[in-house]
């Protein structure tokens, strides 16, 4: 039997339509819109002592739409809009990439895009985590790709928009709340 520290588990967010609407390569801080249900869920995982972990492809850095500085300054906003709901993430790890970005330091094929586990792998570094304990929360089939194939709990954001799976979701949410009230039951099911 592991011991339980070598079984740390944490939940991975995707960022856009999972915390926040996607509006498409955001490049504005004042167009954060935090979704419903998304700080009320940080806050359970934040009680529960789970770490909250957001792993994010940002191809408008690749595509010329934003910078990194931008970005930086937009996921500043965020954890401050969230602190002011009593919220918050324990990382966030991007992926700037895109094999056919236009700016010429962010074209490549990266393993840190997902669905490639790159950035899963690096947060399992530096947190010590087991990750076939972990769930990913996300909207699109590519979430759900990365957090398999490193044996990893998929939970899949309902948005109403059709999206092609591989292997499904082992739940599909409403909202980030329900996909937490969902993962730290199962938690606590394990746990007996």
């Amino acid at each position: 039997m592991r011991s339980k520290e070598s079984r740390r588990r944490a939940v991975f967010l995707d960022r856009d339509d999972t915390l926040i609407r996607d509006t498409g390569y955001l490049s504005d801080p004042d167009d954060i819109d935090i979704l419903p249900g998304a700080a009320e869920g940080l806050c359970a995982l934040n009680r529960a002592g789970v770490p909250a972990i957001v792993v994010t492809n940002q191809s408008g850095i690749a595509r010329g739409l934003l910078d990194e500085k931008t970005l930086h300054v937009i996921h500043a906003r965020l954890l401050k809009l969230l602190k002011m709901q009593g919220a918050r993430f324990d990382a966030l790890y991007y992926c700037p990439h895109h094999p056919q970005g236009i700016v010429e330091q962010y074209r490549m094929t990266c393993p840190c895009r997902k669905p490639e586990p790159g950035m899963l792998l690096q947060a399992a570094r530096d947190f010590g985590l087991d990750l076939t304990t972990c769930f990913l929360v996300g909207d699109q089939g590519r979430d759900m790709e990365a957090i398999h194939r490193v044996g990893g709990t998929g939970v899949l954001i309902a948005t109403g928009r059709e999206i092609v799976l591989e292997r499904g979701p082992e739940y599909v949410a409403g909202d980030l709340q329900d996909a937490v009230r969902w993962i730290l039951e199962d938690a606590e099911e394990e746990e007996r």
